[in-house]
């Protein structure tokens, strides 16, 4: 046999293996169940399924691909990855129980549902979910480009970029839409199972294999390639101390508020589930430095590569180097970290229409089985929408994809500020989201990012919450929004269970 017929044997077992586990995760819970059943577990997950789910989640083809890329190409700066997502993680230890505190209080389920009742306008729910569905699709076809080229480079050939894409759409639809946020939570039970054992395999075997061992690699790292491993890195590059830490800053409070997050946390059985998960979550960040290492270790095995090729670097010391079995299995693992987030992604596109928007339409208002139908055909919409311009025209929603982090975090003061401050009123902060989307959108798209040194995102979110708080006090509130009082009461119920 072969070794594109071994490597692509081992892919297709393990996505059997992967349906089978989405399915199997609605038994005997997930069929009858409404919209709250299939988009947050029911409210039931516990503390290890919610770990895997939001490892997973973070964890995502950039780990396996742009880690090691941007690694190859500029080095330390990479480094703001681990860096913001540990950030976030402390900041989500007192965020992710307000929230989930907030979600239970009120029987809300998504990012969507929450502005829409602390500022008493259903069709702001809807406008909201219609802006993110914008930042979000462009996040499902990177994981489907992604997991196509992990799957074509792993196969060596054997499955084409085409034929790869649609998998990765097919499996994830499937399960997605019978069993929801359950069924990604047990496919990443087996995810983050191959993900820790061929990174820990891979962190010691390539510096021996290549160097004979760290010491070596590193020393050779410091003597040829210093630029590396320091700020802002190698080729020129942009991103220097200022743009790392206002990164650092940007990405750390909204992944908090990034609707794939809030699934997350709206998920847990309880609170105190989630200030485990803050702690123990930080402990997964350990990995991601062996596809940054080894993205520069490449530098020295497979020097060269350019332009997109450059994140196939720690993908083609794998082929270079070990059996197809061993190929097969580290390329699911990497599939894999596609398909999950590519999983949550759709979920909470359909979960966002079906609680904001259809639920406008009064025959659907009261009926969570007719909600939960109609998130389930956005579901397959928005994964069709995404795969069908991954064929056609694959730069649209790359391009998109470049404003779809900055841009989320102009939801920041709508949603936060919003449920802990009262006073914030609703003209101030639509006007605000305006504006900041707005500037975001004017620098990326005139390649002004970063702007001074600073991350754009940064720049837009200061103009955000300067022009919110300013229409706030110059046309305050009608009538006092709901707030804290709601958030505190609702902790103190839901940290006991």
């Amino acid at each position: 046999m072969s070794d594109g017929a071994v490597a692509s044997t081992l892919f297709g077992a393990f996505m059997v293996v992967t349906l089978v586990l989405g399915l199997l995760a609605v038994r005997g819970k997930g069929k009858g169940g409404g919209l709250a059943e299939w988009s947050v577990g029911g409210r039931s997950l516990g503390a290890v399924f919610i770990w895997v789910l939001m490892a997973g989640e973070g964890y995502t083809s950039f780990s396996y691909l742009g880690a090691a890329g941007w690694g190859y190409n500029f080095g330390a700066p990479v480094l703001y990855v681990v860096a913001y997502m540990s950030c976030g993680y402390a900041v989500g230890y007192v965020v992710g129980p307000m929230l989930w505190a907030y979600a239970r209080q009120h029987g809300l389920v998504s990012i969507t549902d929450m502005v829409a009742h602390r500022f008493g306008k259903p069709w702001l729910g809807a406008a909201v979910a219609v802006l993110v569905t914008a930042f979000l699709l462009p996040y499902i076809q990177l994981q489907i480009t992604g997991m196509g080229v992990v799957v074509s480079t792993i196969s060596y050939g054997a499955i084409s970029l085409n034929w790869a894409y649609f998998i990765g759409f097919a499996v994830t639809t499937v399960f997605v839409v019978v069993s929801g946020l359950r069924g990604s939570a047990w496919v990443s039970v087996l995810k983050d199972v191959l993900v820790i054992v061929t990174l820990a395999f891979l962190a010691i075997y390539v510096p021996l294999h290549y160097f004979g061992g760290y010491g070596d690699f590193l020393g050779r790292l410091v003597e040829e390639k210093s630029a590396w491993l320091t700020l802002p890195g190698s080729g020129g590059s942009p991103y220097g101390t200022g743009w790392f830490a206002t990164t650092t800053f940007l990405n750390a409070l909204t992944v908090v508020i990034f609707p794939t997050t809030v699934a997350g946390y709206l998920g847990a059985r309880n609170a105190d589930a989630l200030r485990r998960n803050a702690m123990w979550l930080p402990a997964y960040n350990i990995l991601l430095f062996v596809p940054m290492l080894l993205g520069m270790a490449a530098l020295f095995v497979v020097p060269g590569l350019t332009g997109a090729e450059s994140n196939l670097a720690l993908l083609k010391l794998v082929v270079d180097s070990l059996p197809a079995w061993a190929v097969g299995i580290i390329g699911v693992a990497a599939a894999l970290s596609s398909i999950v987030p590519m999983a949550v992604f759709m979920l909470v596109i359909g979960t966002m229409w079906g609680s904001s928007v259809f639920s406008l339409v009064p025959r659907w208002r009261g009926s969570s089985q007719a909600l939960k139908a109609w998130s389930q055909v956005v579901v397959v919409v928005a994964g069709s929408v995404a795969l069908l311009l991954t064929y056609a025209a694959p730069n649209t929603l790359v391009r998109l994809s470049l404003i779809s982090y900055e841009g989320m975090a102009q939801l920041v003061p709508m949603l936060l500020v919003g449920l802990l401050w009262r006073r914030l009123s609703l003209v101030g902060a639509l006007s605000g989201l305006a504006v900041g989307v707005a500037v975001v959108c004017g620098l990326v798209f005139s390649g002004r990012d970063p702007v001074f040194g600073v991350n754009a995102g940064v720049v837009a979110l200061g103009c955000n919450v300067v022009v919110a708080l300013g229409v706030t006090f110059a046309w305050p509130a009608d009538r006092d929004g709901r707030a804290d009082e709601d958030v505190l009461a609702g902790d103190s119920v839901g940290v006991g269970g």
